[in-house]
Formats: C-alpha cells, structure tokens, sequence
C-alpha cells in the first residue's frame, strides 16, 4: 500500500475561510477534540456572524481542523482549534494558528485572547511557541464528564 501512496500522495492541507456546508465537518471535529462538543447549528450562526472568524484546514475534500476566533473592536478571543487526531503531530496546528492570526491582523486586531486547560501541555506548547503568555487563571473553569473541574489560563498575545 505505501507504494500505492507514492503514486497519489496526500494533497497539501489549505487553510481557507469555513462556510456553512463544513458546519457538519467542523461539528465532527469539536466533538472528537473536546469533552462538550459544538453542534452543527452552533457552526452555522457562527458562521453567519460578522464578528466570527473561522477557517477550516482542509486536505482535498476532506476538513481536517478549524480555528474560529470571536471579533470586538481591535480585540479578539481564539474560541476554539481543533485538528483531526489522525491529522495531529504534523505542525498543522501550527500553520492554522499562523494563518488565522494573520488573517486576525488583517481586520484590524490588535491583541488577542484565549483559555486553555492548565494541564493541556501540548496547546500550551502551541499557543506560547506562537508568543502568547499567560495573563491569568480562571479556578474550575472546565468541567470534565466525569464532574472533575479543572483550571483555565488566560492567555494573550499582541499582533501590532
């Protein structure tokens, strides 16, 4: 089969601007990356926001991870990014944060925000090799299925 792979090799993930046909595809994804998962319908009035930022990461046909970002004056929080666990390990997440921060920069936004689960190292890793720095803390902010209630950083970053 690898050699089969050599002839059709996988196509280069893009990042592009989500629309409301990926909103069953961005479901999916938030889903299987996080313990409360967003519904299709939260996809699609997010979507139809002017202050919401979301691009997909796509790989052919298929989308393959997400980042969408809420927009306030020349601020902006990172509501969520995700990427397809098969997909992880591949600095996918990396080049998603990149472009999307661009594309932040682009409206006119200047410092950024986010949360992120205090023991979520590999987003941590993410998010602070991209130059954000924690700002805060927020005590039980998470709650796992199981009634565990763990903590969130606030992170920030300035994109001027």
């Amino acid at each position: 089969m690898r050699w089969l792979a050599r002839l059709w090799p996988s196509p280069t993930p893009a990042v592009e601007p989500a629309t409301s046909r990926d909103s069953q595809a961005l479901a999916r994804l938030h889903g299987a990356s996080f313990h409360r998962g967003w519904g299709v319908a939260e996809f699609e009035q997010m979507l139809r926001e002017r202050n919401t930022l979301l691009h997909r990461l796509r790989a052919g046909r298929h989308v393959i991870g997400f980042a969408v970002s809420r927009l306030a004056a020349d601020e902006a929080e990172i509501l969520s990014i995700a990427i397809d666990s098969k997909q992880r390990g591949r600095g996918l997440s990396r080049d998603l944060l990149h472009t999307h921060l661009g594309h932040l920069a682009g409206r006119g936004v200047r410092t950024v925000f986010l949360e992120v689960e205090e023991n979520n190292q590999p987003a941590r890793k993410l998010y602070q090799r991209a130059g954000f720095a924690v700002v805060g803390r927020r005590e039980r902010y998470y709650r796992e299925p199981g009634g565990a209630e763990l903590n969130a950083l606030v992170m920030r970053r300035d994109l001027s």
